[in-house]
């Protein structure tokens, strides 16, 4: 446990009475190795000046500032590869703090919490015993960046893989179908996850290429469920830039067909990382999918581009409500009101309803209580490969049983 005497603390506020108190409540917790600082700019440049064993571990940042706010004061934190961690201290409302909260995050920056003014000392040391210097050492490690030539050359050489995370019915826990998701075998950096690699083959043209691994594969692994009496619904993530030409409108139907699995059971999930400028290729494909009797679902919904004018558009028969808006609903009005505003909006348009990111029984609960049609997330079960789900479905049938719904009849 680190000494509170050795944690260095920076306080950034504009108001000279809140500089004095906060110093006097660190002070009277044990924290001595504190730096007071009355605007942004003064604040940076002692940051900037200092050695790396001199840096303050945790910054007590005031958002709102005459010269800079708390906001221009993070971004500048991030220009400064800034390895601490923030507490906001604000008289400003609780949206507003929240908003904050998550832009820090963004932008890869730890955040303890925040505090309203007047400060009570208990609450701030209860944020700062959060603190851990592995939080720092966490912060600055990057990500490696790869090429468009190895990502081409991984697709060709069968380097991808898929694995496939539940989905079930929030009213009896039945498994219906499966979301596919990509990852790459690399040999020697281990599993990539799409978040690496998805930018790279959009931006370099190779993201038809891609997704036509990704479906052939999950077609061929639906056909082995099918042949062992497990009638799933498989989903797989299609770009809008794979809708661009009329090519993949047939390679979906003619694989879907040879090998033997029915439109019904197959979900295309659409996200729309950026603008299209010509809808005209993309609503045709779409439009003729759906004739064919294949599913539609409109994914991530409520960020980026996937919004009401899709709805508006599309022919979609399933709305994938985005993570962000359903961990922590139950307690987080904000989220709560987007939640509820999704799942009211696709029950109008006859839609069905899935909630993505169910994270914990508080997520799943709320889930049951406002008749949520079908659930996807940690709390269920985390990605898997193909052979895994068997096993994976007995263990989910005797939680649901034991765990979930003990004292009622539920279908298997």
């Amino acid at each position: 446990m680190v000494e509170r005497s050795a944690v260095k603390i920076l306080v950034l506020d504009d108001e000279t009475f809140m500089l004095k108190l906060l110093n006097r409540i660190l002070s009277n917790l044990g924290y001595s190795s504190v730096t007071l600082c009355d605007s942004g700019r003064a604040a940076l440049e002692k940051i900037a000046s200092t050695g790396a064993d001199t840096v303050p571990n945790v910054i007590l940042l005031d958002l709102n500032m005459p010269e800079m706010d708390g906001i221009e004061f993070v971004r500048h934190l991030v220009d400064l590869h800034y390895l601490g961690s923030l507490i906001l201290v604000s008289g400003e409302d609780e949206r507003i703090l929240q908003t904050t909260v998550k832009l820090v995050r963004a932008h890869k920056i730890p955040i303890l919490g925040y505090l309203h003014k007047p400060v009570k000392p208990d609450a701030l040391s209860e944020l700062l015993e959060s603190w851990a210097p592995s939080a720092a050492d966490a912060a600055g490690m990057a990500k490696k960046v790869y090429t468009a030539d190895e990502l081409r050359a991984a697709i060709e050489g069968g380097q991808l893989v898929n694995y496939y995370q539940p989905k079930v019915v929030v009213a009896t826990g039945e498994v219906v179908g499966v979301e596919t998701l990509a990852r790459w075998r690399h040999p020697a950096d281990g599993i990539v996850f799409p978040d690496q690699f998805i930018g790279v083959a959009e931006a370099a043209g190779l993201i038809d290429d891609l997704t036509k691994a990704v479906f052939a594969e999950a077609m061929a692994q639906a056909k082995l469920w099918q042949e062992m009496q497990l009638p799933l619904r498989v989903a797989v993530n299609v770009s809008m830039d794979n809708l661009a030409s009329l090519d993949f409108l047939n390679f979906v139907a003619e694989l879907a067909a040879k090998e033997g699995i029915a439109p019904q059971n197959v979900v295309l999930e659409v996200t729309e990382t950026k603008l299209m400028q010509d809808t005209r290729a993309p609503l045709e494909i779409l439009t003729r999918l759906r004739l064919k009797r294949f599913r539609l679902s409109i994914d991530d919904f409520g960020t980026g581009h996937s919004s009401l004018a899709q709805l508006r558009d599309i022919p979609f028969d399933e709305l994938k409500i985005d993570q962000g808006f359903v961990h922590h609903a139950g307690t987080d009005e904000t989220l709560r009101a987007i939640y509820d505003a999704s799942l009211s909006l696709a029950r109008q348009l006859n839609m069905e309803v899935v909630a993505e990111g169910v994270q914990d029984r508080e997520d799943w609960d709320l889930l049951r209580r406002t008749g949520c049609d079908l659930a996807q997330g940690a709390f269920v079960s985390s990605p898997m490969l193909p052979e895994d789900v068997l096993d994976w479905i007995e263990l989910w049938r005797e939680r649901v049983r034991t765990e979930l719904f003990p004292t009622e009849d539920v279908k298997e």
